[in-house]
């Protein structure tokens, strides 16, 4: 029966001007190659454009079908196709053919109409009618294959196979049939010879790097993302909002005008297809013009098509999606253009290669195999940092190919002055300095507060310095909603910013910012089991606690969260052995460094030596306010604080006062009456704050005043190198019993600092506004409220019992003995 399919396809192509052959195949391959040039047919991509839409739904084109036969005898004659898809091609036209016309007659008859109506050329019309009748003749005779016995052959075989390859790899390819239906797998230059030309005039690709690169950016961010998220943003916007955002927005976002308009009027805001369709149309270039292995080709689209099935249950939706994407690109609304007839042919035809759905293009296989290499690609410890710092700087995403690639000098200028303006951090300090950003007590600090509240325990809300504002209080609150997710990301991902930052400025060594870079892939692996597990806490730490100088990245981390191809979603996700990139004090000495208060801005790690240049600045305030120039200066005056301090000069020089105000009084007198050197001013100030009690400085232990400069000092210290590591511990130690013998609470311990603070000022000007900054920065400490002002609501006040609970996560400061780890 196949014999006789084959013997009337050959039949048939004496119709083509063929003299009669026993075979349709049988013409030489370079003499078929170049009769397909002839006709128009200049590759495999044009060749399956013309019998795709040949066998489309429509009838009446039966020179399109003559035309088929010959296609179809000419490819495979000429190699391009294979014999058996050459057959399955003709199978498909000549059941059509059947279908279509009662008998031979009625197909010639038709083939003359509408070869007559498209016009003949000289010679062609008696060189056709010699044919017909050739044909006539021979079913008359019943020569041959006649109709009838076609029509028996046909009634007798199979269905024809598909007329798409079958390869489990090749099923990918069929989301290709938007642009260029792949009719032959594995792919060559044949199948796009202009390949390499269409990418770099469409794309600006020249290369193999530039186009895995534009691949990966398209499967994880593409256009999609900007649109999403300004989408996001309109939607909360009212219609006079919109409209100023789509006049601010038109010069630099085209585009602006048709995404209003998929808002105001409901239109799903979905058009993801737009850049994975397209990764799969430059990942069939790549592999048509050798830039790709056919392996990596396949991954790609494998990758495209795994992503394709989470958005996308049926073509319908792919193909609008794709089309609204397309929209936006151009800025042109396409939604009420007449729909193109290659459309209506994937979603209907009965041979198109859009059957089934887009989720059966990936067999289990061929999607393992795809999401390896994948993740091969994005398997080093800078992706995670181009992850994480993408979500701050989306341009980065276009660099995930080499992440360490060198970038350009604008841009490594750029970083560098970031790290100077933004952190004051310089070529000369060395890869060391990274480790103070890394916060792990802050961390604990936030898991803290929020555990508290989830029980209902909350830091107070007024103090006797004032009380937050309500929207801080309303903040610190927020902290109950968040217990579940563990606060390291909060700090995690600056960490993470500042070291892309580090590594693009080319100021440091490479390698040991990739171990810091290791290490927090470590530790973040640890902490959350899974990509959406971190983004889920990103979010809501970034809702609870937005940073008033920096946009909200509430949509775009809301946006790695429900987008597949986020590359969160496709890091090397696995903790290794169990380290930190920098380290993480016990709870104790964490406590004794906020014991520092607001004299400092909150300490959040354990200090390190800095570099010369910080050191410098170190050394110049402990020279000017403390007259300290070496280490055995600084140990000999911190013994002094943590024996002695300024609460004994208070004990012996103005205590004995309140004893006898008489005296008091008549010293004052006495000072007042002459002229004061400047040391006797700053002692009559003092008197006469005794005789005011300013500040309940008489009834007020001021010991937390030592304290927290003994604190202050020790961190400078070990800073400036006087003091080793364990030195710097043990006076941590001996301020946190200090403080655990002198007071009872972190309230009575902010009076006696406040009161020392006010006491011992000197004459300034500046007092008033000094002491106001002083208690505003009091009430934050205490309240927690801001949340980052300072530590002292999370913690248990030195020597007091826990009284703090658990959180629910292992997120926590080694020493806290009511967490098992």
């Amino acid at each position: 029966m196949v014999d006789a399919l084959n013997a009337w396809w050959a039949q048939q192509l004496v119709l083509c001007d063929w003299a009669f052959t026993p075979h349709p195949l049988s013409v030489d391959s370079q003499a078929a190659e170049q009769r397909l040039l002839a006709l128009g047919i200049t590759s495999r991509h044009e060749l399956a454009e013309q019998l795709f839409h040949t066998l489309g739904p429509s009838t009446g084109h039966a020179d399109r079908l003559l035309g088929a036969l010959e296609w179809t005898a000419l490819a495979g004659a000429a190699g391009w196709l294979d014999a058996a898809q050459a057959h399955t091609w003709a199978h498909h036209v000549i059941r059509r053919i059947n279908t279509e016309h009662g008998d031979l007659r009625a197909w010639l008859s038709e083939l003359r109409r509408a070869l007559g109506a498209r016009g003949w050329g000289q010679g062609e019309n008696d060189r056709f009618i010699d044919a017909c009748q050739a044909l006539s003749t021979l079913e008359n005779e019943g020569e041959g294959v006649t109709w009838e016995m076609l029509r028996q052959a046909l009634a007798e075989l199979p269905a024809p196979a598909s007329v798409w390859p079958q390869a489990p790899q090749a099923q990918p390819w069929r989301l290709c049939a938007l642009f260029r239906p792949v009719i032959s797998y594995p792919a060559s230059h044949a199948d796009w010879p202009e390949a390499s030309q269409w990418l770099e005039r469409i794309w600006q690709i020249h290369g193999r790097e530039q186009l895995l690169e534009v691949a990966l950016w398209l499967g994880a961010q593409g256009e999609r993302q900007r649109w999403d998220i300004e989408a996001r943003e309109l939607l909360g916007m009212d219609n006079t909002q919109r409209l100023a955002w789509q006049h601010d927005a038109i010069e630099d976002a085209p585009y602006a005008g048709v995404l209003n308009e998929f808002v105001g009027h409901g239109e799903p805001l979905e058009w993801a297809a737009w850049d994975w369709l397209r990764l799969v149309e430059i990942a069939w270039a790549g592999a048509c013009c050798g830039w790709l292995s056919q392996a990596e080709a396949d991954d790609l689209a494998g990758h495209a098509a795994y992503l394709i099935s989470h958005r996308y249950h049926d073509w319908h939706a792919l193909l609008k999606a794709y089309l609204r994407g397309q929209s936006l690109f151009e800025g042109i609304d396409r939604r009420d253009m007449t729909p193109s007839a290659h459309h209506v042919l994937l979603l209907d035809a009965p041979h198109s290669p859009w059957k089934g759905s887009p989720a059966s293009l990936l067999d289990e296989a061929t999607r393992k195999a795809s999401e390896q290499r994948i993740r091969g690609w994005r398997n080093t410890p800078h992706h995670w940092l181009l992850a994480l710092s993408g979500v701050r700087e989306p341009d980065v995403m276009l660099r995930q190919r080499d992440p360490g690639a060198p970038v350009a000098e604008a841009r490594r200028a750029d970083a560098a002055l970031y790290l100077q303006e933004s952190l004051g951090l310089h070529a000369d300090e060395g890869h060391e300095v990274m480790a103070r950003y890394w916060l792990p007590a802050q961390a604990h600090h936030l898991n803290q507060l929020a555990a508290d509240a989830v029980h209902g325990v909350l830091p107070p809300s007024q103090t006797s310095f004032g009380q937050p504002t309500a929207d801080e209080l309303k903040q610190r609150n927020a902290v109950k909603g968040v217990s579940r997710h563990a606060a390291t990301i909060h700090m995690a991902e600056k960490f993470a910013f500042y070291l892309h930052m580090a590594l693009d400025s080319g100021l440091f060594e490479r390698e040991p910012l990739l171990d810091h870079a290791r290490s927090l892939r470590s530790c973040l692996c640890r902490f959350y089991p899974s990509p959406k597990r971190l983004l889920e806490a990103w979010f809501a730490w970034e809702s609870c606690l937005p940073e008033p100088e920096h946009a909200s990245l509430i949509n775009e981390i809301a946006w790695h969260l429900e987008d597949p191809g986020s590359l969160f979603y496709w890091l090397d996700w696995r903790p290794d052995a169990w380290c930190e990139p920098g380290g993480r004090p016990t709870l104790s000495h964490f406590t004794a460094m906020s014991l520092v208060g607001p004299l400092n801005s909150a300490v959040w790690s354990e200090p390190k030596p800095e570099s010369p240049r910080e050191c410098a600045d170190i050394r110049e305030w402990v020279e000017s306010h403390y007259h300290l120039s070496s280490a055995a200066d600084m140990q000999e005056f911190l013994t002094f604080m943590l024996e002695a301090g300024d609460r004994q000069e208070y004990q012996i020089n103005y205590a004995p006062y309140t004893l006898n105000p008489e005296r008091l009084k008549a010293e004052i007198a006495i000072l007042e009456s002459g002229d004061c050197a400047e040391e006797e001013r700053h002692h009559l100030l003092r008197l006469r704050r005794v005789q005011g009690n300013e500040d309940g400085c008489n009834d007020v232990d001021m010991a937390a005043w030592d304290i927290a400069q003994l604190v202050d000092l020790a961190i400078a210290a070990r800073q400036l190198g006087w003091l080793e590591s364990q030195a710097f511990a043990d006076v941590l130690d001996r301020a946190y019993q200090l403080a655990a013998d002198h007071y009872a609470g972190w309230q009575e311990y902010a009076a006696g600092m406040y009161a020392g603070f006010s006491f011992f000022m000197g004459e300034t000007p500046e007092r008033e506004s000094f002491l106001a900054g002083f208690r505003q920065a009091m009430v934050a400490w205490i309240c927690g409220a801001p949340v980052l002002a300072g530590p002292w609501a999370s913690l248990d006040f030195p020597g007091n019992k826990p009284r703090h609970f658990a959180p629910l996560h292992i997120d926590t400061l080694p020493g806290d003995q009511r967490t098992l780890h």
